[in-house]
Formats: C-alpha cells, structure tokens, sequence
C-alpha cells in the first residue's frame, strides 16, 4: 500500500491523487470562509479533491477540521466562499436556490446521523417519499433490489416506532439509493447504532458500491466505519493533509495516532 508524499517546499501540504476513470463530484481550489474580521474563520482553505463513480470515500480528521464543512459544501447544503464544487459537470456556484433544491433532490442521496424518518408513515412509504414528493414514479425493479440488498424485505410495511435503530437507519439507506442518485453522502450514518447494527449498515453502503454502482462519501471520526471505504481523506485546519487507500480499522487508527502526535508536538 503506498501513500502519498506531502508537496514539496510547502510543509503540511498534501496534492491529492487524480481518480482514474469517471467523476461524480469534484472541488477546486475551494473555500468556505464564516465570518468578518476578527471573527474570521477559514474552515475550507483551498481544497481540491476528486470523488470517483463507484467508490466509497471516507472523510476523516479532528473536530474542527472542516470535514462536515466539505460534505455540505459538496452537497450544496452550503454555499462556498471561493473555488469551485461540482456534481458530475454541474458546477453548484452557477446554480439558483431552486435549482439547488431540484440538483439535491435529483441527483444526490442523504444519509444522517438521525434518521429523519417520518413516523406516520410506513418504511416502503418513507422509503419512496422523495421520488413521490418529486411527483416521479418509482423503478419498482431497483427499489426491490435496493430493499433486498439492505435485507428490508419483512419490515415494509412497519411504521418507525416498529422498527429498531439499525432497521431504521437501513431504511435510511435504502431511501437515499432508491431514486438511483449520482452519490451519495452520509454524515456519521452509524453514530447512532450499537456496533452490531453499524456494521450492518456499513456493509450495505458498502454492497451498494460494488453491487449497484453507487458512489458513497462518508464523514466519520470511526477508525473502524472508515475501514469500510476504499479510500480515506484525512483532513486537518481546513486542508486536506493525506489519503489512505484500501484502508484498514487499524492502518486507519495508526495514521490517526501520527496526526495526534504531530499535533502535541506541534
């Protein structure tokens, strides 16, 4: 496994590598600046990066580090300060409010820390209640498939409350694939679940990646969740400061343990 040497004559600095094949999304050179003055906060300070088709990408680093800033700025959850951010070849800094609303609705799925299920309503209800609302008519074969590969198929017609934490964030996850989105971004999506039910869901974001093709980027301050992904980016002061490919638990939790002693020294 080899891992990627900082850039020369600029210490602390990392250039990311190119994916090979097609991109779901992409920032260059991208800023999210909050505040004025004194009040100024740099949470994204010119980060480029690249999300490979079907691939699953970690997001990792301390509180602070601007990993969350990066997913909703990808998302277009957030509006960036300077660069650029894309969704395949849509560039989200040309887009109205409207049109952000039908990009995020269209094109990209969300998987929370919460569920955000709604309680009135059955899990193949809860399940289908984007493509409805959008007023488009369900693929019934990918649906199927998409409940049969996150082993949802006796639990349709329960309501949440019927459910446990991971049969509901299971229902979550097969919300976000079932309008067949161009990727998929899940914020901390096991934060919420013993680690039995983690790993359920971990292996099927996982599944959905080399069984349908799914594009998947994970925040997680999990060394284990992110030994899921095929890919870790290790974010520090806003920056991307290293990747790790094919990760471990453990490869993961040593390159944390580096961060966290170069910090102390620091």
């Amino acid at each position: 496994m080899s891992h990627p040497a900082a850039v020369p004559g600029l210490p602390g600095s990392f250039a990311p590598t190119r994916t090979t094949g097609a991109v779901a999304a992409r920032a260059t050179d991208l800023s999210k600046v909050y505040g004025q003055g004194e009040t100024r906060v740099v949470a994204l300070d010119s980060v480029s990066v690249e999300f490979g088709k079907a691939r699953f990408t970690a997001i990792m680093g301390p509180s602070g580090s601007g990993k969350s800033t990066l997913m909703h700025c990808m998302a277009g959850l957030d509006k960036i300060s300077g660069g650029s951010a894309r969704i395949g070849d849509v560039e989200l800094g040309s887009l109205n409010d409207k049109q952000l609303t039908r990009l995020r609705r269209d094109k990209i799925g969300f998987i929370f820390q919460a569920f955000n299920l709604l309680p009135t309503l059955t899990a193949l209800e809860n399940i289908t209640l984007p493509m409805d609302i959008a007023g488009r008519k369900p693929d019934r074969e990918w649906v199927s498939a998409v409940i049969e590969t996150v082993g949802l198929g006796g639990r349709l017609a329960h309501r949440p409350a019927q459910l446990s934490g991971g049969q509901q964030q299971r229902v979550a996850v097969a919300r976000a694939l079932a309008a067949r989105p161009e990727i998929i971004f899940a914020d901390e999506p096991t934060g919420n679940l013993d680690s039995r039910s983690g790993a359920e869901v971990l292996g099927f974001l996982r599944e959905s990646v080399r069984a349908m093709e799914q594009t998947v980027v994970m925040v997680t301050h999990d060394p284990v969740a992110a030994g899921y992904a095929d890919r870790v980016v290790f974010l520090a002061d806003g920056r991307i400061v290293e990747e790790l490919h094919e990760p471990t638990a453990d490869t993961v939790l040593d390159r944390m343990r580096l961060f966290d002693a170069k910090g102390r020294t620091s």
